[in-house]
């Protein structure tokens, strides 16, 4: 009997002695502008390690990168010296909305086409600055940072929260 008091003694001191302390809780801080800005600019870090590991393996997609955060790469041009894009005009366009990871969110219906008015829709903010670069007939891909796309929340839909887009996009004609 005392053998098993002296087994149960030790196996209670052994877990109490092994017993690690619980990770320490620090105070909530109150978020503020600087907690805003600071986790913008994370968010802002992150994304683009994620979107230069998926060009770096994609190495065909010659990106090139806007003053915003766009990346484009216009891979057919119809009609090389045509006019731009202007903002209000509306585009006729076919998309294909995909994540990084080759998910595909939306695309426009094969015998069917979408019109965007250039700035003056609820369209991606990616997509506009997008088309303002691109001539009747031209075909591009685009890397949408989140801040471009849906930001923080989404579409609620199909496009997850904080998503970078992954866009092919034709621009068929301008009216």
């Amino acid at each position: 009997m005392i053998s098993y008091f002296r087994a149960l003694f030790v196996l209670i001191f052994a877990l109490y002695a092994c017993r690690r302390e619980g990770p320490t809780t620090e105070p909530k801080k109150k978020w503020n502008n600087a907690s805003s800005v600071d986790f913008n600019q994370e968010l802002s870090i992150r994304e683009n390690i994620k979107i230069e590991t998926f060009l770096a393996h994609y190495t065909d997609l010659k990106m090139t990168q806007s003053a915003s955060g766009l990346r484009y790469f216009i891979y057919h041009q119809d009609q090389p010296n045509s006019q731009r894009a202007k903002e209000g005009q509306q585009a006729i366009v076919k998309l294909k909305i995909g994540l990084l990871d080759g998910t595909t969110c939306y695309q426009t219906p094969e015998f069917e086409v979408e019109r965007i008015v250039i700035a003056h829709s609820e369209k991606e903010s990616g997509i506009h600055e997008a088309l303002m670069l691109l001539g009747r007939g031209d075909k591009a891909k685009l890397i949408l940072p989140s801040y471009l796309g849906h930001g923080l929340l989404g579409d609620r839909m199909k496009i997850p929260p904080q998503s970078i887009l992954y866009i092919d996009i034709q621009l068929i004609d301008l009216q």
